[in-house]
């Protein structure tokens, strides 16, 4: 993989934002973009990008949102509020694939990542979908495990190990769990938001994600009527590192379905 950082505006600054090119396909082929979970980064994705790209025939391109990874870091004063989703899908991706020369992208979210991919999809062009245990709205389950990250991070070594992948690892998580904490974030919502999406969607889930329940993606189902849905045994939050095989077997026959979609 190739990589490197590119400058774009965010928020009134101007953020770096690390990224890695994967050579799946050609240049002017379609291109897979990759959105991470709420503590990922590139280094957290490990091969998975790689091994569908090439399955695919495509090129990939992997990145981490300000605040994660390589990327600019948030400011310690900073805040997120509940529209920071939003405002990755539509300030953020828009201006760094605009500076990537990316357009009409095929888009892979996990987690959050899956959200912000949804809310992209919905405003604006997309060639097709693929999210992994998004959010589309807040429950309990969620609450309750990220409560128990806060824990983790306080008492275990995980703020050592997230720092393998994370610059800053106190940016990352604290962004994350506080906005998730906040009980302002309870009402988060965006199933209404989603029902503008015109592009095909495939929506996975594990039957054992502990920070949701299958209500997530029955719920974009039940939005969207042609979403097609892989719900796997035997999987917790994290689809390809549980079940990597039986994804990238749904992905590429999602992918060979709608690959020459029109416009």
């Amino acid at each position: 993989m190739s990589s490197g950082f590119v400058s774009i505006p965010f928020d009134g600054r101007q953020v770096d934002i690390e990224y890695s090119w994967i050579a799946g396909g050609p240049v002017d082929g379609p291109t897979m973009v990759f959105l991470h979970e709420g503590l990922g980064s590139v280094s957290m994705w490990r091969d998975f990008p790689r091994q569908l790209c090439e399955r695919l025939g495509v090129r990939g391109l992997v990145y981490s949102r300000p605040g994660y990874g390589r990327s600019t870091p948030r400011p310690g004063h900073e805040r997120w509020l509940p529209d920071f989703m939003h405002r990755q899908a539509d300030e953020v991706l828009p201006a760094l694939l605009k500076a990537l020369g990316i357009a009409r992208p095929w888009l892979f979210g996990h987690s959050d990542g899956g959200s912000i991919a949804l809310l992209h999809a919905a405003g604006h062009e997309c060639a097709g979908v693929i999210v992994l245990a998004p959010h589309i709205l807040v429950e309990g389950i969620s609450v309750t495990s990220i409560a128990a990250a806060r824990e983790a991070y306080l008492r275990t070594d995980l703020r050592e190990r997230l720092a393998r992948h994370h610059a800053d690892p106190d940016s990352a998580f604290w962004g994350w769990n506080d906005i998730w904490l906040d009980p302002a974030f309870r009402a988060w919502d965006i199933r209404e938001d989603i029902r503008a999406i015109t592009c095909p969607v495939l929506a996975v889930q594990g039957l054992d994600d502990e920070y949701g329940t299958l209500e997530q993606i029955r719920g974009i189902a039940r939005e969207l009527p042609r979403t097609r849905l892989l719900e796997l045994a035997n999987c917790r939050h994290s689809p390809h590192k549980d079940q990597p095989q039986a994804l990238l077997e749904a992905c590429d026959m999602f992918y060979r379905q709608h690959q020459h979609d029109p416009a």
